[in-house]
């Protein structure tokens, strides 16, 4: 069982596919833990198992070998459904490409998870989450007539509006320009400050990178450094 104080647990986890060339190690015995309230960069050159990593650490793939626990749950073996449940009102994503549903507006993004997990007050707390991120003005716009940035605080929103335990960001900046990749770090983070909320960051900006508590590298499925 994983201590009490630690959001994330990894012991010795391993995840490997079959190719036509034969087995692939992609995540090769990595022992890792995230602390509550932490901010965990993952970085590594394309290719590396970053996004595989995170992957695993969400629950969202399964590892081959090895313990991977969530909130103090084992995540081994489960079913997508119980991983799920494990997951629900307490995770948090953001991804490179935004992953809103097109032809909704701006509040039914971000309504979404709300509704799944079943909060009665989900349009005010929709709204609530898009004014912290400064689209007020937008609830009723199409995501697909926003701007990039736009979108991305709309995903933003979205995650953060469930009050995530953990927020899980894959290269979060990565489509943006200079800019606007700032300005949503800048709110990345601010959101995690007032909420408390850990976050799991995979990215090769240096911009994120020198914002987390702890940095990690990966190589070749294998962990190199902490710091």
């Amino acid at each position: 069982m994983a201590e009490d104080n630690l959001c994330i647990a990894l012991n010795q986890v391993g995840k490997s596919v079959d190719t036509p060339t034969g087995r692939l190690d992609i995540v090769k015995n990595i022992t890792l833990d995230v602390k509550y309230r932490e901010a965990v960069v993952i970085k590594g050159a394309s290719g590396s198992g970053k996004t595989t990593l995170l992957g695993l650490m969400a629950g969202l793939d399964q590892a081959s070998t090895g313990d991977v626990f969530l909130f103090g749950e084992n995540l081994s073996g489960t079913s997508e459904e119980r991983r799920s449940s494990i997951r629900a009102g307490r995770v948090g994503f953001v991804f490179q490409s935004f992953h809103l549903v097109q032809g909704a507006n701006a509040i039914q993004n971000v309504m979404l998870p709300l509704e799944l997990a079943g909060v009665a007050d989900a349009p005010e707390l929709a709204l609530s989450s898009l004014q912290q991120v400064g689209l007020a003005a937008k609830t009723t716009t199409l995501v697909e007539h926003l701007s990039g940035g736009e979108q991305q605080r709309v995903a933003l929103a979205r995650a953060f509006a469930v009050r995530p335990k953990v927020l899980f960001a894959d290269e979060p900046t990565g489509n943006l320009d200079a800019a606007t990749g700032r300005q949503i770090a800048d709110l990345m983070f601010h959101l995690r400050d007032q909420s408390g909320t850990t976050l799991v960051l995979v990215t090769h900006e240096s911009e994120l990178l020198e914002r987390g508590d702890r940095q990690i590298l990966i190589e070749s499925g294998e962990l190199l450094t902490e710091g």
